[in-house]
């Protein structure tokens, strides 16, 4: 395919990819931030058609321990948060009514898109497939770079949302002819219950399902839902206990745990570290994390470095720059990583999955698109090494 450019010669269709890498980073975060509009609003009954804003199907949910005096405790995350009667967890989702636990985010997604596999991201799981994405309102961190926070920090009442129950979300899939359900863009552990089920009509359908995830959520929930989940993409936002409290307001402890349990059971795991200028790019730190993953979950993780754009309460600082992501692409190498990548820059050589035993490329990206896969059954088509991940 070729494009003329404006001087009259022509452009190939990566060289048209590459000019318009920024546009279409551009278009994508504004059509997902977009598609969540917010304001007051008050709770509404089950909407025949269209997004109604406040949708709620309030579910009781058996996350939840009783205490004295009416109060019940969440046992979905490591806050824990403990509620007197019509009080809410720090998630905005999870509620006390009447002495039970309720989840306020089952059936009513605020986000079911189609999108790249590649967007969310995997880079070793069907390249080239398109996955549904799921995400609801609430989330159970308060990130200040977040990117979806008119949906995932703010309350549902406050968000358009769509009456989707797990059935419908299992057709729709079906009608789109995808090949995975990703539960991503919001936070999944909020809206366990929603995606627990959805998730099980999703695998007896044949579909894979994917997680995208802070990977803030206690052993025990995670361990029931795991064995329904063949891919999880975790943010590890840093290697740094202050980073997590200050600026994603959780700890760092409980995302290792998540990772090291992913790793024992067998999981597909790959990671992503945005980084932010001044706040969690010191090399040295880098390093360390990129040491834990070699010793603790092996050197086959991929680990993509995303670039950070400014938004949210971070819109001061300046976005990541290219050199930035090479140097911790270089670290990450050195400590023994094999598969390392660097996000959100079209056309980056980082973008490309190479083959760690001959140095040849094994698939060929450009932003979302790919351009060649040279390997077969999972092998490199020139010298037969294993590529770890979920190809067919």
């Amino acid at each position: 395919m070729f494009k003329k450019n404006i001087l009259g010669g022509r452009l190939s269709r990566r060289e048209l990819l590459r000019s318009a890498g920024a546009g279409i980073c551009f278009f994508y975060l504004n059509n997902l931030l977009g598609c969540v509009p917010v304001g007051d609003g008050q709770n509404e009954q089950r909407a025949p058609v269209g997004p109604r804003k406040g949708l709620i199907h309030p579910v009781r949910s058996p996350w939840f321990t009783e205490l004295d005096q009416g109060q019940i405790r969440c046992e979905l995350c490591p806050k824990r948060c403990i509620l007197a009667e019509g009080e809410r967890a720090s998630c905005r989702v999870r509620e006390n009514r009447e002495g039970q636990g309720y989840t306020l985010a089952y059936g009513n997604p605020a986000l079911l898109q189609e999108d790249p596999i590649e967007r969310k991201p995997f880079f070793h799981v069907l390249p080239g497939s398109r996955a549904l994405s799921v995400s609801t309102a609430g989330c159970n961190l308060e990130c200040k770079f977040c990117e979806v926070w008119d949906m995932a920090l703010e309350y549902p009442e406050n968000v358009y949302a769509h009456d989707v129950p797990p059935e419908r979300v299992i057709k729709h899939a079906r009608d789109s002819n995808v090949r995975s359900v990703s539960f991503a863009f919001g936070e999944p552990v909020i809206f366990y219950e929603y995606m627990a089920e959805v998730a099980h009509l999703a695998r007896e359908a044949g579909f894979l399902n994917l997680v995208h995830t802070a990977g803030y959520i206690r052993s025990e929930p995670l361990q029931e839902i795991i064995e329904k989940i063949d891919a999880v993409n975790v943010d590890l936002k840093s290697f740094d206990e202050v980073f997590y409290r200050d600026v994603v307001g959780g700890e760092l402890g409980p995302v290792l745990n998540t990772l090291r349990l992913l790793r024992d059971k067998g999981v597909h795991i790959e990671i992503t570290n945005i980084l932010i200028p001044t706040l969690n790019d010191d090399m040295e730190k880098i390093g360390d994390m990129c040491k834990w993953i070699v010793t603790e979950l092996g050197a086959d993780v991929p680990l993509h470095f995303a670039r950070f754009y400014p938004l949210y309460k971070l819109s001061d600082l300046p976005r990541t720059p290219v050199s930035t992501l090479d140097e911790a692409r270089h670290v990450a190498q050195e400590a023994g990583l094999k598969f390392v990548y660097i996000a959100r820059v079209t056309d980056h050589e980082a973008e490309n999955t190479f083959c760690p035993g001959c140095g040849k490329m094994v698939v060929e990206r450009v932003g979302f698109v790919i351009e060649g896969i040279f390997m077969e059954n999972g092998r490199c088509n020139n010298c037969s090494t294993e590529i770890p991940g979920k190809w067919a």
